[in-house]
């Protein structure tokens, strides 16, 4: 499999971003020093974890604890060994489908027009702690769409994801590296 970690971290100078190589990282634990490493003194740090074009992890990392995490697909955990040990312990669905329902029409403002909107991938089983962005301007539910969303690569996620909470700039830069 084919992996692109990226680190992005928020410190007192703005955001960095930074490649990670996760290939000899045995555990989450391992996976979160090597988060924490990317910039010690962080207030907040993302990883974005993109695997062969299919599947999406994000962990969050704030003042260095509390780690929260996301994936796309609950299928990265058993085709990958990486995605075996990202989300290899969580075992609760992103959302439940009806919370998703009750909530929508509020973000519906924010959010394009549902008609504009790809159809959805009906085999994606996202888990994880979809609300992890909510505070950076992405909503469980727009997180949820964005993986949904047909044709839209994990790349094409996390750049949106990134110019949002903005570190896009940072992100893109890495990518041209």
């Amino acid at each position: 499999m084919s992996i692109f970690a990226a680190a992005v971290a928020r410190g007192k100078n703005g955001w960095t971003a930074s490649e990670l190589d996760l290939s000899g990282l045995a555990d989450i634990d391992e996976v979160v020093d090597a988060l924490r490493d990317a910039e010690p003194d962080a207030e907040l740090a993302l990883l974005f974890v993109e695997s062969d074009d299919e599947y999406l992890s994000i962990l969050r990392l704030d003042e260095g604890e509390d780690l929260r995490v996301f994936g796309s697909d609950s299928g990265f955990a058993e085709e990958s060994r990486i995605g075996s040990v990202l989300l290899g312990e969580i075992e609760a669905p992103a959302v439940d489908t009806d919370d998703l329902l009750d909530h929508d029409d509020a973000d519906q403002a924010d959010d394009d027009d549902e008609d504009d909107r790809p159809a959805a991938d009906p085999d994606a089983d996202p888990i994880g702690d979809a609300e992890l962005l909510n505070d950076l301007g992405v909503t469980a539910q727009r997180l949820l769409a964005l993986c949904g969303m047909e044709g839209m690569l994990p790349s094409d996620i996390t750049a949106e994801i990134c110019q949002k909470v903005g570190c896009g700039d940072e992100m893109e830069e890495l990518r041209e590296a």
